[in-house]
């Protein structure tokens, strides 16, 4: 074995050793134990049916094949409406449907050709509304306030008995309009949140209060090797938790699964990297265990009210909703109800993949520096 090789298995060898230290310290821990398996579960049942949550922005996009003076007056009810805010035009249909999966609009409004002359000669014309209904009390809501304002316009513009516009309306995703489907696979961010976040807040700490911390330090363990040796053990730990939850959700709570598993868990993998990083930065900052869980509490209460779980992002004060853009639950929530529920593949959210491996990267570094191998 050449010295490179010597090195790099000692250097392995050391990060097992760890590893296998903190196994044993969870599974002594009965309390940490109990947090680690009773309270996800609690949380993805208890939240999965308690949660309910209220729309009051709607993303629209217009396809006027018409382009009469009867369809932009409809369009203008649309504009003219603060439930609703027309982010395109088209008179393409694949246009509309790529601005949906793209997550950039939430309903499409059809118009088809000829709708005015129709209205005019025969008294009747097809509009179509199709939606993303991953939300699906949100997409309810959407279909009922469109509904609304076809009706206004026809009852104004129209006699009821000389002219109808039929509305056919199609959700995606989530065709029953189950908000379960929309809500657990949010839930399940938090259960990761739990274990990666929480308990790897509370770990470095803990070692300072019953005293290893001081064995550890005099030891030949270097900051890196000491940083990834806390993580693994609460990354499986988490992975195995996230995967009994994908089972409930699959086949307790019927939500559907579009995406690559395969994806699904590398995107998991890379958030727990964001939640344990943080976790344990705070643990490096903290002097006990409560302090660190008063902190670890502040840091993602803030960071999951703003997450989206609960309220729409849309539908939050336009001050708040850039703070979002730092908030890396926000990032992972969006991206794993697209995978999940409508099929998103890795081209379609590589851009917030990057933005989680590099929160990532920053937390787990800034971890390593901040640690410090005295107990001064």
């Amino acid at each position: 074995m050449n010295p490179g090789e010597s090195t790099r298995f000692v250097i392995m060898n050391t990060i097992l050793y760890l590893i296998q230290k903190e196994f044993l310290q969870v599974f002594r821990n009965r309390l940490m134990l109990a947090i680690i398996i009773f309270m996800p579960i609690a949380q993805l049942v208890v939240l999965a049916y308690a949660a309910t949550f209220e729309i009051r922005d709607i993303n629209l996009f217009v396809i006027d094949r018409d382009m009469s003076s009867e369809s932009r007056a409809l369009i203008d009810r649309f504009a003219a409406s603060e439930n609703f805010r027309i982010i395109g035009y088209s008179t393409e249909q694949h246009a509309a449907d790529r601005a949906i999966l793209r997550n950039e609009a939430t309903m499409a409004l059809e118009i088809p050709v000829h709708a005015g002359r129709s209205l005019a000669r025969n008294g009747h014309t097809p509009v179509s509304l199709r939606m993303d209904a991953v939300d699906g009390f949100s997409a309810n809501i959407a279909g009922q306030y469109a509904t609304e304002i076809i009706n206004r316009y026809n009852a104004e513009f129209y006699p009821p008995a000389h002219a109808v516009i039929d509305v056919n309306v199609r959700h995606w995703f989530n065709p029953e309009l189950n908000y379960r489907i929309y809500m657990v696979p949010g839930i399940l961010v938090l259960l990761v949140t739990v274990i990666g976040g929480f308990l790897s807040g509370m770990n470095i700490v803990r070692e300072k209060e019953i005293g290893t911390m001081e064995q550890i330090n005099v030891t030949p363990i270097t900051k890196s090797q000491f940083i990834i040796g806390k993580m693994v053990p609460f990354l499986i730990l988490a992975l195995l938790m996230f995967s009994f939850g994908l089972l409930l959700a699959k086949f307790w709570f019927h939500v559907p699964f579009e995406g690559s598993l395969a994806l699904i868990y590398l995107l998991v993998t890379t958030y727990l990297l964001v939640a344990l990083g943080l976790g344990l930065l705070v643990s490096t900052i903290s002097s006990t265990q409560q302090q660190a869980i008063l902190i670890t509490w502040f840091i993602f209460v803030i960071f999951i009210l703003l997450s989206g779980l609960f309220t729409p992002i849309d539908s939050m004060p336009d001050w708040v909703q850039p703070l979002t853009w730092a908030n890396p639950v926000a990032w992972f929530i969006d991206i794993i109800r697209r995978v999940m529920l409508t099929g998103a593949g890795f081209y379609d959210v590589w851009y917030s993949y990057i933005v989680l491996l590099g929160y990532g990267l920053l937390f787990i570094n800034a971890a390593i520096l901040r640690y410090r191998k005295s107990t001064g």
